[in-house]
């Protein structure tokens, strides 16, 4: 697999990081303790290298048409600087990616612009697609990803934190943002494009910026930040945060082999909306059929009533039999409990379930519970 390495990569050797494989993306695993950076994240502030992930522009007359049809979402009814989660899928349904997408201002009148961000593995496929499915319509898809950094500053603390980089001016323009919006604001002494998302069940900001101005923003954002609890965290902190807010990692939950309905996203798919849509016909086939709901299989959220903890492919079971497959699974640093995520047959999904997961050969009890695992305080 080829090695890609992120603008910020010197800044993480610095740092003393561990490196692993993410996506073709060297990315830095863990700091010094992934648990540290889990609790950091949780009580003050992480901050995070996303630039591993895509960023596609698409700009046109036809932008929002193209969206609602290349999307299951309707794309279109996102107003100018808000943001919009969603799935881009196979004509089968199957789930090629899971993305956000951004409606920014208009550049000229008459011109629709959208930045989409597909996860790192999948940003050139999902770009590719894109622009497969652009024929026919008035657009330009813009990949990018390559000259773009994603920094993510994720905790209680990261308002405090990026203030002190804002103009005073600017603050309300920061302290009035909404979840799932994002707006131009002066950072560091340059525009760039704010947005109030996160993959950690905390209030966070990501920004994107210029690959040349990453490192200058890295080394502001720890420097400001050092008052404020602020401490670089990788990968496997990512993952542990993400797990306990119930939230899906695409090549865990979400694959080509799962659809919307079983993977919990049904909400996001529109079969409403007027236009057509790649996968529509198969969706609206697997949603009358009640797949997710009254067939197959559904994700679900497992509390371990032990230690030891479900991992990622292990055996759920119920009287012996096998009923389910564990897609991610590890110790909450949170709740002080194993918590797991699993795809398990229908009629074994609702919350009060008691079922048995194998860890190498030895069963362990878990019980089906609602997600997520774990709600911040607001």
């Amino acid at each position: 697999m080829t090695e890609n390495y992120t603008a910020l990569y010197e800044q993480h050797k610095k740092a003393g990081a561990s490196f692993t494989d993410f996506g073709g993306w060297q990315m830095p695993l863990k700091y010094e303790s992934e648990l540290a950076e889990h609790h950091a994240v949780r009580k003050s502030a992480g901050l995070f290298d996303l630039s591993h992930m895509g960023e596609v522009w698409v700009t046109g007359p036809d932008a929002a048409a193209f969206l609602d049809f290349a999307l299951v979402g309707k794309l279109s009814a996102i107003a100018v600087g808000k943001a919009k989660y969603s799935l881009i899928c196979n004509a089968d349904g199957g789930i090629i990616d899971d993305l956000i997408t951004y409606r920014r201002p208009s550049p000229e009148e008459g011109v629709d612009q959208y930045l989409v961000v597909p996860n790192a593995g999948n940003a050139k496929v999902v770009a590719a697609a894109l622009l497969e499915r652009a024929a026919g319509f008035d657009v330009v898809v813009d990949d990018a990803s390559a000259e773009t950094s994603l920094i993510a500053v994720q905790g209680p603390n990261a308002e405090a934190i990026l203030l002190t980089l804002v103009p005073a001016e600017q603050h309300a323009v920061v302290t009035e943002l909404k979840y799932y919006a994002a707006v131009e604001v002066s950072i560091n002494g340059q525009d760039l494009l704010l947005a109030r998302t996160g993959y950690t069940g905390e209030d966070g900001f990501e920004i994107y910026i210029p690959n040349l101005d990453a490192a200058g923003l890295w080394e502001a954002l720890l420097e400001v930040g050092e008052g404020h609890g602020l401490i670089p965290a990788g990968l496997a902190a990512r993952d542990s945060l993400r797990l306990e807010a119930g939230m899906p990692l695409y090549g865990n939950e979400l694959s080509r082999y799962v659809n919307a309905y079983a993977a919990g996203l049904g909400p996001v798919v529109s079969l409403a909306k007027e236009s057509d849509f790649i996968g529509k016909e198969a969706l609206a086939a697997i949603k009358a059929a009640g797949v997710g709901s009254t067939i197959g299989q559904k994700l679900v959220g497992l509390k371990g009533a032990g230690r030891r903890a479900a991992r990622a492919h292990y055996s759920v079971l119920k009287d012996g039999s096998l009923i389910g497959e564990v897609t991610s699974g590890q110790p909450s640093p949170t709740l002080g409990y194993p918590i797991a995520l699993a795809y398990v047959d229908v009629e074994h999904s609702e919350p009060g379930t008691i079922v048995d997961v194998d860890l190498r050969g030895k069963s362990e009890r878990f019980e089906v519970v609602p997600l997520p695992f774990y709600k911040r305080q607001k």
